[in-house]
């Protein structure tokens, strides 16, 4: 019952609440990434969701376009401003998803969406992941985010997959909070946020 119908209705309880308690919250942050980081203030980009469906997901921008002499990226800890490392820490790129979130694309509580070119590496046990929706936060962000190794991520997504529940929900989202005032996991001991994915070997 609650996977069917009570998760979802909830989900879009939480996201109109998001949305219009903290209007001014979304203008005020959007008006800083335009004055800091310039246009877009929105990041777009393409994730798979639950069943591996492509949809496009929402965040609000956090580093700049700096690119080197050859028109490439720079690395992420080179574009990562001390703005940008603030609103991730914070997680207040993430508000955003609430959109997504009304949309049907994620869920409150779900395994992160990853990146589209994850999916072909993936082995069968690790693609479980995708059979829920995905979510804004999630039993492997409580649980170590970006600190913890790929493999262990996967192993607490899957986990999620066969527990979800109401009290596991609630246990998340509150430990979450903590997560965002004590701003732990946010990068790994290498990168500025997490290392690519490269397969299992």
């Amino acid at each position: 019952m609650y996977r069917k119908y009570i998760k979802r209705a909830l989900d879009i309880i939480c996201a109109l609440l998001a949305l219009t308690v903290f209007c001014w919250l979304y203008l005020f942050i959007a008006v800083l990434v335009r004055i800091k980081l310039g246009k877009p203030v929105v990041f777009k980009q393409n994730r798979p969701g639950r069943d591996e469906k492509i949809f496009t997901l929402y965040k609000f921008r956090s580093m700049t376009d700096t690119r080197n002499e050859n028109g490439e990226l720079l690395p992420d800890s080179e574009r990562l401003t001390r703005f940008g490392r603030t609103l991730r820490s914070t997680s207040l790129d993430e508000l955003p998803e609430a959109w997504n979130i009304l949309k049907g694309d994620m869920s409150v509580v779900g395994p992160r969406p990853l990146l589209e070119e994850y999916l072909p590496l993936y082995n069968a046990e690790q693609k479980r992941r995708h059979d829920v929706r995905p979510g804004l936060t999630g039993y492997a962000q409580v649980n170590g985010r970006n600190v913890i190794t790929w493999q262990e991520k996967f192993e607490l997504d899957c986990w999620y997959v066969d527990r979800q529940s109401l009290w596991l929900d609630i246990k998340i989202i509150c430990a979450t909070i903590a997560k965002v005032f004590s701003r732990s996991g946010i990068s790994s001991s290498t990168s500025a946020t997490m290392e690519a994915f490269t397969g299992n070997g």
